[in-house]
């Protein structure tokens, strides 16, 4: 049967694959390396992975006797970096920078993932080789959203839901009961009520709670779900990619001006350099603990949902700036990283009724931060 070779293209060219830069070194010890879209893993025992060099390639030929070779999995941002090794010629390595790993081959600055391998066997393959490897050693480098080819050409992996940045639900629950302790301390020495929330979908979900305030109880409760959308959750934005802030962003709504957007972008950079966010202000807490303390919010959580968005509207979008002078603080958050720098939770430290933050604010931040940073380093992440 005669295939047309066009035809086979577009047909496999609706098979999205993510970018790989495929590194080596030559006879002499100077550093190759060629863009691929066909890396795949193979086993797990033994570990094996795969990529399928083009036989017509320049690149492949000089690191293919070195008996080893780094995979360089691309970001989204890479694009420029995968065009210079799709090219022919030239010295590709000229403004990239660029570290051994333990096999020699070059481990590229800034990439998602690396893997370093010992060459296992080469396949023949028609028009391609298959190059199997023996993975010696690998790990997660920047933390970003994937490029990926599509169609004959480049792009960025959009998930459906506001979940770029969520972690898995397993990660969360765990991080929330490596917190309470400290959540219960917290609550004891200021008679505060002191949360953890996590991102579910398109809402911020309380997953754990501590403290039952003698001057006034809050309206907390495990489960409650708050719309994830501006000015709220900037302890989760602040750390997250950009196509994470970009999704997060595009729920200010189209009627949202220019200056607005302005502000709540500058508030993310205010929460990032502070390392943590607040909540200002009684009369709104008090409107939204009216909502969310309803006979069954649950049972019609579509209209708590919209209720709370019109409340959230109303809010201005330096909300939970950490530097708008103000004498009523009644929330502090701090995020809690995973691996990968992902913020897996947020812990934050609440007040009602006519209490106030403002006075114990450093020492409250301290201590949050602290108790943050605990967890943190018991889930082995970083920030």
């Amino acid at each position: 049967m005669t295939f047309d070779g066009a035809k086979f293209r577009q047909v496999l060219g609706h098979f999205p694959t993510g970018v790989a830069v495929v590194t080596g070194l030559d006879a002499d010890g100077q550093p190759a390396g060629m863009a691929v879209g066909s890396f795949s893993s193979v086993s797990m025992d033994p570990p094996l992975v795969a990529f399928m060099p083009d036989r017509s390639s320049t690149s492949w030929p000089r690191f293919r006797d070195s008996g080893s070779f780094c995979v360089n999995i691309l970001g989204a941002e890479q694009e420029s970096v995968c065009r210079t090794f799709a090219s022919r010629g030239g010295d590709k390595f000229a403004s990239l920078s660029w570290q051994p790993a333990g096999s020699g081959a070059p481990l590229l600055d800034g990439v998602l993932a690396w893997i370093d391998c010992d060459t296992e066997v080469v396949h023949e393959a028609g028009d391609h080789f298959i190059v199997i490897g023996r993975v010696r050693d690998l790990d997660i480098g920047t933390p970003a959203l994937p490029l990926v080819f599509f169609q004959s050409g480049y792009g960025r992996f959009s998930s459906l839901s506001l979940a770029a940045w969520e972690s898995d639900l397993a990660v969360q629950m765990r991080s929330a009961d490596l917190a309470r302790p400290h959540m219960e301390t917290l609550s004891d020495e200021l008679d505060a009520e002191c949360v953890a929330s996590a991102v579910v979908g398109e809402d911020m979900v309380l997953v754990a709670r501590a403290g039952s305030l003698r001057s006034q109880r809050l309206p907390s409760a495990v489960g409650q779900r708050i719309p994830f959308e501006p000015p709220l959750g900037t302890a989760f934005v602040a750390w997250a990619n950009e196509a994470a802030k970009e999704a997060w962003l595009r729920r200010l709504g189209s009627d949202a001006d220019a200056q607005t957007r302005e502000v709540v972008e500058r508030t993310l950079s205010e929460v990032r350099d502070a390392g943590y966010a607040i909540g200002r202000g009684a009369r709104w807490h008090s409107e939204a603990a009216q909502v969310l303390t309803q006979d069954d919010p649950d049972r019609d959580r579509d209209k708590t949902a919209a209720q709370m968005h019109r409340l959230i509207q109303l809010l201005p979008p330096d909300y939970e700036s950490p530097t708008v002078p103000t004498d009523d603080v009644r929330t502090i958050n701090v995020p809690v990283f995973g691996p990968g720098g992902v913020v897996v939770l947020v812990l934050s430290v609440t007040v009602g009724g006519q209490r106030s933050l403002t006075a114990d604010l450093p020492w409250t931040v301290t201590r949050l931060k602290s108790a943050a940073s605990a967890v943190t380093k018991a889930l082995e992440g970083s920030a």
